[in-house]
């Protein structure tokens, strides 16, 4: 049976996993843009403003794209080796466990496979809740607390249980937000 990760990988991920420990972990919460510098140093690409807690769990930098004002709340689990993306504003909350790789279990040699997991703008995958690999989250929808995705979530659309179930419709925030800005600004073509 052969390695499932180079020696180069893990050595990668044990430089990167003592550094968020040494220079992370210990630091209060209010401390993001200093936790956004760790990261990118280690080639993450993070929008601007964004709120990532120091017990959060990233297995690899270098496997993680936000946009801007996203949120990885404490203790979450990154978990991307298919690479995770997560759009802007939209919230990882505490205990999130997204999962971007798998076992062939039909394969005696038991190989990874991985897959890309993304989270759309405005989406909010709530507490304790675990996204499977290969999923997407389309923007604004919303994953329950504790609830267990294995196929993409529609956008603006409300899901709980295990496995997700389909609850109904949420509010588009982009259209109140814009509607509301224009409002402010005095566009005679928005009256």
């Amino acid at each position: 049976m052969r390695p499932m990760q180079s020696f180069r990988s893990k050595l990668g991920r044990a430089v990167w996993q003592i550094s968020w420990t040494v220079l992370c972990r210990p630091t209060p919460n209010p401390m993001h843009r200093w936790r956004c510098f760790v990261l990118r140093v280690f080639g993450a690409r993070l929008g601007k403003n964004n709120f990532i807690y120091p017990s959060a769990r990233i297995w690899a930098p270098w496997l993680l794209e936000t946009g801007d004002v996203a949120t990885i709340a404490s203790n979450a689990s990154i978990y991307n080796v298919g690479g995770v993306c997560i759009g802007h504003h939209a919230i990882i909350s505490e205990g999130v466990y997204l999962c971007g790789a798998t076992h062939d279990f039909q394969d005696p040699d038991f190989p990874l496979i991985s897959q890309r997991v993304e989270i759309g703008p405005y989406a909010w995958i709530c507490a304790r809740a675990i996204v499977l690999p290969g999923v997407t989250c389309e923007e604004g929808s919303v994953l329950g607390a504790g609830a267990v995705c294995a196929k993409d979530l529609k956008p603006w659309t409300v899901y709980a249980g295990n496995p997700a179930r389909e609850l109904g419709a949420r509010n588009k925030m982009t259209e109140d937000r814009d509607a509301s800005s224009e409002k402010k600004s005095g566009d005679p073509t928005k009256k």
